[in-house]
């Protein structure tokens, strides 16, 4: 959330501006996201992916950009399972990419685009987008990934404390703000 005072600031350079589609995959979030969730890539996961890509060179070109870089700041995910033969290697995940296996996430699908595109990508929420399958294909792309959280100030604050007091043997109830 963007302090007020840069909000009027940016409001000029930012009022025409439209977010372009996502991937919404209702078993990946919070039930209470649904109402939101109005401006969705549809199609298979291979469509959805080859939409993203479409998406980023056309965003690319439209701007004159020499480069991109994608930043994931979605809604967190919950943790994908890491299956033999589902998204384990860089076979079985652009296999089960094909196939529409349910278990590969909406931002594995992004970062999925972005290394086939050597388009930087960065996960700025804490979920396990990077499955081995992701890795060994940014690897043998020589594609850049980073990221597993942007966590800052109040929130990085509570986990360390909940670390320290947990190692010092005392076991928190809640921590709230």
């Amino acid at each position: 959330v963007l302090d007020f005072d840069l909000q009027m600031q940016l409001f000029d350079h930012m009022k025409d501006m439209v977010p372009l589609p996502s991937i919404y995959d209702p078993s990946f979030i919070a039930a209470n996201q649904a109402e939101r969730a109005d401006n969705c890539i549809k199609g298979t996961k291979s469509e959805q992916v080859e939409q993203i890509r479409r998406d980023i060179a056309k965003f690319k070109a439209d701007n004159g950009l020499d480069s991109v870089v994608v930043l994931w700041t979605a809604n967190t995910e919950r943790y994908s399972e890491v299956v033999v033969g589902l998204n384990d290697t860089k076979e079985n995940l652009e296999r089960s990419i094909a196939k529409g296996e349910a278990e590969i996430s909406p931002s594995t699908l992004f970062a999925w685009a972005c290394i086939t595109d050597n388009v930087p990508f960065v996960n700025g929420s804490p979920q396990n987008t990077f499955v081995p399958g992701v890795i060994e294909y940014a690897v043998s792309k020589k594609s850049f990934i980073g990221g597993d959280d942007f966590k800052s100030g109040q929130t990085k604050m509570k986990s360390v404390l909940v670390d320290f007091l947990v190692g010092a043997g005392i076991k928190p109830v809640s921590i709230v703000s």
